[in-house]
């Protein structure tokens, strides 16, 4: 029993790391010192304690003293076990990061006393200081957060605090910091916090990075813009968790977008006398085109006081009888209650003093740019076209075409056809280049240099005769697949002719339509496991659910890499199966260069990209991510010998070849 204590004495002694005891009753002080804790701080054990005083305070770093003084008080007020972290100053001046784990506890004759063991965490502290330090430096917004359906921050640099703009922080008032850092989707706007969840979705099972441009909210409540890439890596814990490296380029994004609205009031002009931007920040109006006789012509670009300015010129042009109601609708408007659910922009038909000083009839509409800025639309209606424009214009210009301008942002393209039949878009959102069949990249160029009509919509899926009957009624729905949100949406169309004639030229606007899709249900994390059939018609599944590729090449250029069971396939291989009766050209490697981005577009959208390989043109399929039926049924084992059945690439007459074979096995 003896030899048992002494041992016990001698594992608290050195083997427990800073092992030590306090009394808590006044006066506080160390009843007990471990040889262990001695060498730690370099001193001896007479030199800690004392009967009627706090010895161990001394080596505590000076300005973590109070912090180290409420640690024991806490202690003191029950039965308990806390932890602490702070510094020790060494006999030999050097300073040790420790964290104290104590527990507080009442012996048989009723005193409270406290062990406690230290940790040293001095290197740990060190390394995090060196990484903030770097991090601090670099020119780049860099955070680090958890993997989770809420992310956490765990990490953010100054860069990136001063991209958000975080305030002092003064009594009493909100912490933004911590704010953001318990929720990383409080700094993302909330039309935007879809996309970004399935980024970080698809950057978890793929487990690769993605880069883009996204909005940031910041505290001062202003946006941000920035590019930059999210990527998973394992931290030192051994845990997974996203980091974020991003450049500010609000200004850049800004002038951008200054320049996308001024392409579509180039449209807007053709079909309205006058246009009016309402800024509800700034609590301004100004006139942005009118036509040269109105009284508003030398007040264009001039920003006066919005309702101040409203009523004035209600008071000054609006008929009496339509006073009340025209006021009222630019009241809710200055409240932002105009905008409803539905998203329809809000119209409004009055009677009005016209420049001439003659009283017309006017149609004004509210288009809501972003969430601060509005152009209010208006233009006058004759009485003899009145029926036939409210027959033909209400329904396609008034309503859609307004509605389209309002959302320009998600999913718009505008683009002028010529009476010659010649195509110059103006500009289109990338979801739209797609359904045109064209890339970013492809579409930019088109922007310089007319295009004749037929060649425009060449690449589209959509029938050539559908177009025409566009441009014969001016308003028409397109059906397509979209893969960004796995669901079946819609493109409207609408085409205004300024001139009955038919002479003149045409702008044509189109947008997706909203409320077609459905949510999504995947959560993090999810492992993406891809299952291809061949034996039949081929296939290709994610998960359970079947990739619905939008290109019969690109998908049947998927099948060919499969059929070489990872062999690459060169360019000139791969046209002669594509397009068997075609030699390889020119045109046909441009074709086919634009089959494989399709292809390569569409594993992106699914987060299995990393299913092809490719080296300096040449493709082939990853075998060992991807689990095939084929692949299965050839490496020999019993439980796969009944796969075959005597089909295989229904869908491609090529794959005969391969066929044969496995009818002789």
């Amino acid at each position: 029993m003896n030899n048992m204590l002494n041992n016990m004495e001698d594992i608290l002694g050195r083997q427990i790391c800073g092992f030590h005891q306090y009394i808590l009753d006044e006066p506080v002080r160390l009843c007990y010192a471990s040889h262990n804790l001695c060498e730690m701080i370099g001193v001896r054990e007479e030199d800690l304690l004392q009967e009627n005083k706090d010895m161990y305070i001394f080596y505590v770093h000076e300005a973590d003293r109070e912090k180290y003084s409420e640690f024991l008080n806490k202690l003191a007020r029950k039965e308990q076990t806390l932890t602490a972290e702070y510094r020790l100053m060494k006999r030999d001046g050097s300073v040790l990061y420790v964290k104290d784990t104590a527990t507080s506890q009442r012996t048989e004759e009723g005193i409270l006393m406290a062990s406690s063991v230290l940790d040293d965490i001095t290197k740990l502290k060190q390394e995090s200081a060196r990484f903030q330090s770097l991090h601090g430096m670099i020119p780049c917004g860099f955070l680090r957060y958890t993997c989770e359906r809420q992310p956490q921050i765990t990490f953010m640099n100054q860069t990136m605090n001063e991209i958000l703009r975080f305030p002092e922080v003064g009594e009493g008032e909100l912490d933004y910091h911590e704010l953001y850092k318990s929720n990383i989707f409080m700094m993302i706007p909330m039309e935007e916090r879809r996309r970004f969840s399935k980024y970080l979705n698809r950057v978890y099972t793929a487990d690769a990075p993605i880069a883009g441009e996204i909005s940031l909210l910041r505290c001062d409540g202003t946006r941000a813009h920035v590019f930059g890439w999210v990527m998973k890596c394992i931290n030192e814990e051994g845990t997974a968790e996203f980091q974020s490296v991003c450049v500010d380029v609000t200004k850049r994004h800004q002038a951008r977008k200054a320049d996308e609205t001024k392409r579509y009031l180039k449209a807007l002009t053709d079909i309205y006398d006058k246009i009016f931007e309402f800024n509800l920040d700034g609590n301004t109006v100004k006139c942005l085109h009118s036509e040269d006789s109105s009284v508003f012509k030398h007040l264009e670009e001039v920003a006066m006081q919005m309702e101040e300015a409203s009523e004035k010129w209600i008071m000054d042009s609006v008929d009496r009888k339509d006073r009340e109601r025209v006021r009222s609708f630019f009241q809710i408007f200055f409240q932002k209650k105009l905008y409803g659910a539905d998203a329809k922009p809000p119209q409004i038909t009055y009677r009005a003093r016209s420049s001439e000083g003659k009283q017309k009839k006017y149609n004004g509409i509210f288009i809501k740019v972003d969430e601060t800025v509005s152009f209010y639309c208006c233009r006058s209606i004759l009485d003899s076209e009145e029926a036939r424009i409210l027959r033909n214009e209400n329904h396609q210009l008034k309503e859609n075409m307004k509605e389209l301008v309002m959302r320009f942002t998600d999913g718009l393209a505008a683009f002028e056809i010529s009476a010659e039949g010649l195509v110059k878009p103006l500009y289109a959102s990338e979801n739209v280049c797609e359904f045109f069949g064209y890339t970013r990249e492809e579409w930019l160029p088109l922007m310089e240099n007319a295009t004749p009509f037929d060649n425009f919509i060449a690449y589209s899926k959509t029938a050539y005769e559908d177009f025409v009957q566009l441009l014969r009624n001016g308003e028409a729905e397109f059906t397509y697949y979209d893969h960004k949100t796995n669901a079946q949406r819609r493109i409207k169309a609408i085409c205004s002719q300024k001139e009955p004639n038919g002479n003149s030229a045409r702008y044509v606007m189109l947008y997706s339509m909203e409320g077609m899709e459905t949510e999504e249900k995947r959560t993090l994390p999810e492992r993406r496991v891809v299952s291809i059939r061949t034996f039949g018609y081929f296939d290709v599944f994610v998960g359970e659910r079947p990739i619905a590729f939008r290109n019969k090449k690109s998908k049947e250029l998927f099948a060919l890499l499969v059929d070489r069971k990872g062999g690459f396939v060169t360019s000139e291989e791969a046209i002669s199966f594509l397009w068997e009766e075609e030699p390889a050209n020119t045109v046909t490697l441009a074709r086919y260069r634009k089959v494989a981005l399709r292809l390569k577009n569409t594993l992106e959208e699914y987060g299995i990209s990393d299913v092809i390989e490719t080296v300096d043109g040449k493709r082939r399929i990853v075998p060992e991510k991807i689990k095939c039926d084929l692949y299965d049924y050839l490496s020999g084992k019993e439980a796969y010998a009944q796969l075959f059945k005597g089909n295989y690439l229904t869908n491609y007459s090529w794959g005969e070849t391969t066929l044969g074979e496995l009818l002789n096995n």
